[in-house]
């Protein structure tokens, strides 16, 4: 991969916002690996659900609550 300076500076705000955004898609779920205390709480809520799976929602349904709580 070759080196390309910019002066973000002179970057619009859209095209910082673009730019961001070019990085962010480059990334693969391997190049940010969780924090331990990530990956604690994923294996405690885990267990968690394990324990109580009618506890659970699907997240189609936690997503439409959100969406009409906000409108």
């Amino acid at each position: 991969m070759g080196t390309t300076r910019i002066d973000i500076s002179r970057l619009s705000p859209s095209e910082r916002l673009q730019l961001v955004e070019e990085l962010w898609d480059s990334l693969t779920p391997a190049d940010i690996p969780l924090t331990p205390a990530q990956a604690k709480e994923l294996d405690r809520r885990e267990a968690r659900h394990h324990a109580d799976p009618k506890r659970g929602r699907p997240w189609r349904e936690v997503l439409d609550e959100i969406e009409r709580r906000r409108g």
